[in-house]
């Protein structure tokens, strides 16, 4: 059996549907079920069951012989949450609680870790463990998830094979319910039904023209693509960066989007907001050589294609994976 968490969230999902796809359904589900805007995100999956996500561990201890692999992406992802006390229940205290037990019943792990560890890349964006102690994110999220990761480099106890995996910007279906978290080509797309227009943050930054701020945009099919591979392949346990390893503008990703909807752009520039202005992030390009050292040889998809796919295929019907 296969335990996913987090398993009606983004990402998660996303993963269940691929499992399905490898012809994998025996899958254990665990999530916060109580949030109802997530149901739909596991319509039409196949898995054993569910289990609440405070009553996992329970259920494990009892179970564990039965586990072959755990996918642990469930965490509180909100770059916004500022209460410190939920970031680290959720984001490094169950971790590392599923890190030991883990440990202890010799399960291999793959965990959610993030790009947001990387701040505003002072140290650059290289998945090394060598920089990890260094690093200083920009927000509690950010530290929540680099905790874990300082953490877990430093125990000798340790699943048999682990991966804490470097999350850029993920976009794509199954994310409607995130709200002001979603990507920013969902906000696009609706901006572009209601208004006929896209709004971008103005530059400011000498170095950057309005629209040519320039993120990691890496579409989520190829993130669980990723996640699979290294269930399959005997890999290297370690930190893994996944992102495309090119960095494009956001005027890129809104023209993207009025083209996958057949029509031309109308893209107004607005003040990036005064309270996010000094720490927003200019530049983030994932470093993939250690990845592709590891026999990774798929192709990532190109902004174009991701952003065509989710629009045409997801958006415009309102689907899901």
């Amino acid at each position: 059996m296969i335990v996913v968490t987090g398993a009606a969230g983004f990402i998660g999902s996303v993963l269940v549907g691929k499992l399905n796809e490898n012809q994998l359904t025996d899958l254990i589900l665990v999530d916060d079920f109580s949030k109802s805007e997530k149901d739909r995100n596991l319509e039409n999956k196949s898995f054993l069951t569910k289990i609440e996500r405070e009553n996992f561990f329970d259920w494990l201890e009892i179970n564990h012989q039965k586990i072959d692999y755990i996918f642990h992406i469930g965490a509180r992802s909100a770059t916004t949450e500022f209460d410190v006390d939920v970031l680290n229940k959720l984001n490094l205290h169950y971790t590392q609680k599923m890190w030991n037990t883990c440990a202890k019943y010799t399960i291999p792990m793959i965990y959610a870790s993030s790009a947001a560890t990387y701040g505003m890349g002072e140290f650059g964006y290289e998945d090394s463990h060598k920089i990890i102690e260094n690093l200083q994110p920009l927000n509690p999220y950010g530290r929540s998830k680099n905790d874990f990761d300082k953490w877990a480099l430093k125990q000798e106890k340790t699943p048999p094979f682990w991966a804490g995996l470097k999350y850029f910007n993920v976009y794509g279906p199954n994310e409607y319910h995130k709200g002001s978290m979603a990507s920013v080509i969902l906000h696009a797309f609706h901006q572009i039904k209601n208004t006929g227009k896209v709004k971008l943050f103005k530059s400011h930054h000498p170095d950057y023209k309005d629209g040519m701020q320039l993120r990691d945009f890496v579409y989520v099919k190829d993130v669980v693509n990723v996640m699979l591979f290294l269930m399959k392949n005997n890999t290297e346990s370690g930190l893994y960066n996944v992102g495309t390893g090119k960095a494009q503008s956001f005027l890129d990703l809104a023209n993207a989007t009025f083209s996958a909807l057949n029509l031309e752009p109308i893209i107004e520039f607005v003040p990036t907001p005064e309270n996010i202005r000094d720490k927003y992030q200019y530049f983030t390009e994932a470093k993939m050589d250690k990845l592709r050292a590891q026999g990774y040889k798929l192709n990532f998809q190109t902004l174009d294609k991701g952003v065509r796919d989710y629009v045409q295929n997801y958006l415009i019907n309102n689907r899901i994976y």
